[in-house]
């Protein structure tokens, strides 16, 4: 078992999503850096897909009540066990009684823990990514307790340490494909949106990042249709919204982007106030 001591800012338990339900309206949610949780559970010998904690900024600290083996993998924030400081992207050791405390953020803006066997939570509709209205909580509170597998302290999987490519936290540029509506642009507003920075607005969430310029437009609402984590949309106001894990699945603005999926990752990574580039690709 683990015993949440404080949660941080937002943390919560996710895996890679509920799939198949989006006709219902069911959000896919899941983890925001599916890169860094596929290395975080790889390093602790799990499935890609195995639910983890989702770290967003700083101030996570568990007591872990059973050995287990752990990996803290995507932004770099500061982990320690017992005051003790531990490396990213490494398999590491846990002891019954053991305090493990993420910190300062020295870059990025999610952190991910992964425990051997994964993390037992609230499953629902074959997920235990958490969401409002579908789990019984969005996130972790102050007291919660989350049952893990005890693992013999010792033990490491034989892919215990490999090269993790951090390149991607760093990076500005964010990929994206042609959206349906694009072409209803003029040329003006194309070259404003793919030469220009955008800035991530204060309100930005895992449903969505909205941006802080303006790509002024005419363009008409369209008929409800289907929308993923990754499409962006260009409202009246000309605030571009980049839909995220938490977004719904239909929407009535028109879509001029549509993330590449590694995209995804990287924007997951930034902070509000952060500028990001778009780069079309084809």
């Amino acid at each position: 078992m683990v015993e949440v001591l404080q949660p941080g800012i937002f943390t919560s338990i996710q895996d890679f999503g509920r799939i198949g339900f989006q006709k219902f309206g069911v959000p896919y949610s899941g983890v925001m850096d599916r890169y860094a949780v596929a290395v975080a559970n790889t390093l602790v010998g799990n499935p890609e897909n195995l639910p983890v904690l989702e770290i967003t900024m700083m101030g996570l600290k568990l007591k872990f009540h059973c050995p287990t083996i752990i990996a803290v993998c995507g932004a770099d924030s500061s982990p320690n066990i017992n005051d003790k400081s531990v490396p990213l992207n490494r398999t590491i050791s846990v002891h019954k009684g053991d305090v493990l405390s993420l910190g300062r953020l020295n870059d990025g803006f999610r952190s991910y823990l992964a425990v051997k066997g994964g993390f037992k939570g609230e499953k629902v509709m074959g997920s235990y990514s958490m969401y409002p209205g579908i789990t019984a909580s969005n996130r972790l509170n102050k007291g919660d307790t989350i049952s893990i597998d005890e693992t013999p302290v010792g033990l490491k999987p034989k892919n215990a340490s490999f090269k993790v490519n951090r390149d991607y936290i760093l990076k500005d540029n964010i990929e994206v494909f042609k959206g349906p509506e694009f072409d209803k642009l003029n040329k003006t507003q194309q070259s404003k949106l793919l030469e220009e920075g955008f800035t991530i607005s204060k309100d930005s969430n895992r449903m969505g990042y909205r941006l802080e310029e303006t790509v002024a437009n005419n363009l008409a609402p369209i008929l409800t249709a289907p929308v993923l984590p990754g499409t962006i949309q260009l409202p009246p106001s000309g605030k571009p919204i980049i839909l995220m894990r938490d977004c719904q699945t239909t929407g009535g603005y028109p879509r001029i982007f549509q993330l590449k999926e590694t995209a995804i990752n990287v924007l997951a990574q930034k902070y509000m106030g952060q500028a990001i580039h778009f780069k079309l690709i084809d």
